[in-house]
């Protein structure tokens, strides 16, 4: 894919959405379902690699521009992401004098509730790629227990979850 339409479609995820895991569904839906450049397994990689590492949690947007194109979609990928950072500071200065008008206050709960549904539909084809069989079921399930019901840093969960991945790789 031309890194130049691969920005494009990057730049409208990360545009139309207000949190890094919410531009998902379209990335799901231009890449995986679309265009065809991307698998559900590759995408998964892409969000798995990039929640790994340090930095912002949308920096998986800059991993699937690498599995679609190498290092030109790569740039592609963070140019996508770093481009509506520039864009923020004159929308925060608009805002934050007319944000104790009650349009403005309902118009920010509205953005908030549709990332949070567009943060959830991301779930549904990543849990579907992702769980395979009853062993990986068990690794989410007790992953999301741990950190709904407990204190625990969500690093360790994730290297227990990892742990036990590559035990089960190892045991066949």
């Amino acid at each position: 894919m031309n890194p130049v339409v691969l920005y494009l479609l990057l730049l409208k995820a990360t545009m139309t959405s207000f949190s890094g895991l919410a531009s998902l569904p379209v990335i799901h839906g231009d890449l995986v379902e679309r265009y065809h450049v991307l698998t559900e397994r590759q995408l998964n990689t892409a969000v798995a690699a990039g929640r790994t590492g340090p930095g912002p949690v949308g920096l998986y947007i800059v991993n699937a521009g690498y599995l679609v194109a190498g290092v030109p979609g790569a740039i592609a990928g963070w140019l996508a992401m770093v481009t509506p950072a520039f864009l923020v500071a004159p929308l925060l200065r608009f805002f934050s004098r007319r944000a104790s008008h009650p349009r403005v206050r309902s118009a920010i709960r509205g953005v908030l509730l549709a990332s949070a549904a567009l943060l959830i539909s991301s779930t549904i084809p990543l849990g579907k790629a992702a769980l395979e069989d009853p062993a990986k079921i068990v690794i989410a399930m007790v992953s999301f227990g741990l950190l709904a019901l407990t204190r625990i840093e969500t690093v360790w969960v994730i290297l227990g979850a990892a742990a036990a991945g590559a035990l089960l790789g190892l045991a066949g």
